[in-house]
């Protein structure tokens, strides 16, 4: 059959054969630098190995490569990896290099790591003046200081260096933040590390966390509104509503920055990473119980706690406040004696526990329970002036023993001081004398013993 003009004559099998096996040769033909999958045949005279690389020639593992890895062994027909070295043009033998391999794997590793924001867990090798060097696989990496937690604020040159040689040897979170093949440089960071660390426990925390599961935190913060309280990674709030069944006005009167607490999570809000927390939510609520612990008529002794224009609310117990009513007041005078913080005795008229509320009285306080009630209060008061001044005396006596022991110390030391020199001044009198004794008298007389001069 005639070939249609304008047609091209399609190529014959036996040209495709070709091309093929031309590609298959340009692709087998290895380059310099290039990073090839090999196996061992053999062994060479100097105790190197012979690899089929797939190329024309097999490529060859000199044993000075091979002293370079430490405690590997090579097999007849095991697989490795070769980074192809140099050419010899006498032989045309290809010299390979597997310990050059791995190294460029780690390499390649490095920059994968980077790129995918890998945390990377290993060991300090040394320490230097600029920071640390640790290993990365056969590559040593390098942590600037200014990549290390806790060393921004340290100024002195000598608590650098001794913080610096305190974590040779210890395990270090790190995060691949630079990766130069060309000048050999690996660049490693435990800030970013944190940072990276802190984001993925934030995430799977917020994942985790189901209202009404109960948690330990430290406090982070306190403010005016409350708590906040770090669960690991992420801060929830407790609101001061939340602190306690009773009244909290400042919670740093009860709470401290640093503080661990358990806390019950109310509700957890994963768009905006908010989470509401409670510590009262732990305990029962007191007016569950309220009709079991208060009747009507019942004398109760409260505290003031707030004074608004229709009553005074008065604390029972913590979490449980009831009214007493303006209309309930002896007469209007004793409102403005009545201060938030003041003790005040008075009679439960109603209890409504569903609406929690529990109405109080001072009006309907019989005298005689009032006047047993003030004398309580005046004996208590007696009581607690005496323990105040058996206290003071205590430390009175104490002081006046320690002045009395601090006197005769210096008495002691006094009389210490005049036998000293009375025993040098009769010291001094008995060498005179000596000297007296032995020496003659000018003019030529002597003086008998015990005779006057």
């Amino acid at each position: 059959m005639e070939q249609e003009k304008g047609h091209p004559a399609e190529p014959t099998s036996m040209e495709n054969w070709e091309e093929a096996l031309e590609e298959s040769i340009a692709e087998s033909t290895p380059r310099r630098g290039e990073l090839r999958e090999g196996q061992v045949i053999g062994r060479t005279q100097d105790g190197g190995l012979l690899i089929d690389i797939g190329a024309k020639r097999d490529g060859y593992v000199p044993h000075e490569d091979l002293e370079e890895i430490e405690d590997v062994e090579f097999e007849i027909g095991q697989d490795v990896k070769v980074l192809v070295n140099k050419f010899h043009d006498g032989d045309g033998n290809v010299e390979l290099s597997i310990s050059q391999a791995l190294l460029q794997e780690d390499w390649i590793r490095a920059e994968e790591m980077m790129k995918e924001e890998t945390l990377y867990e290993t060991s300090v090798i040394s320490s230097n003046r600029g920071g640390l060097t640790v290993g990365f696989g056969r590559l040593r990496g390098f942590i600037p200081m200014s990549q290390l937690i806790g060393f921004s604020r340290i100024r002195q040159p000598g608590e650098r260096h001794r913080r610096l040689e305190a974590k040779v040897d210890k395990p270090i979170m790190l995060k691949v933040i630079e990766v130069n093949r060309r000048r050999r440089r690996l660049i490693l960071s435990e800030l970013a590390a944190a940072k990276e660390w802190r984001a993925m426990r934030r995430s799977a925390l917020l994942e985790e966390l189901e209202p009404n599961s109960v948690r330990r935190g430290r406090i982070s913060q306190i403010t005016d509104f409350g708590l906040f309280v770090n669960l690991g990674g992420l801060d929830g709030l407790v609101h001061v509503s939340e602190l306690s069944w009773g009244r909290i006005d400042d919670p740093n009167e009860v709470y401290r920055v640093g503080q661990r607490i358990k806390v019950k999570v109310l509700s957890v809000d994963r768009e905006r990473q908010r989470i509401a927390l409670s510590i009262k939510a732990l305990t029962p609520d007191p007016w569950e119980t309220v009709p079991e612990r208060y009747e009507i008529n019942q004398l109760v002794e409260g505290k003031i706690t707030q004074i608004v224009d229709f009553g005074i609310f008065i604390e029972m117990e913590p979490g449980v406040e009831g009214l007493l009513h303006n209309s309930e007041l002896g007469d209007l005078e004793q409102r403005e004696e009545l201060e938030a913080g003041g003790n005040i005795l008075v009679k439960i008229i109603r209890i409504e526990p569903d609406r929690r509320r529990i109405g109080l009285s001072v009006r309907q306080v019989r005298r005689e329970e009032w006047e047993a009630w003030a004398t309580r209060q005046i004996t208590a008061k007696e009581e607690e002036i005496e323990d105040e001044e058996e206290i003071e005396d205590e430390e009175d006596f104490a002081d006046e023993m320690d002045f009395e022991d601090e006197f005769a110390d210096e008495a002691m030391e006094d009389q210490t001081e005049g036998v000293e020199i009375v025993a040098e001044e009769e010291i001094v009198e008995a060498e005179f004398e000596a000297e007296s004794e032995a020496e003659p008298i000018e003019n030529g007389s002597e003086v008998e013993p015990g005779s006057e001069v």
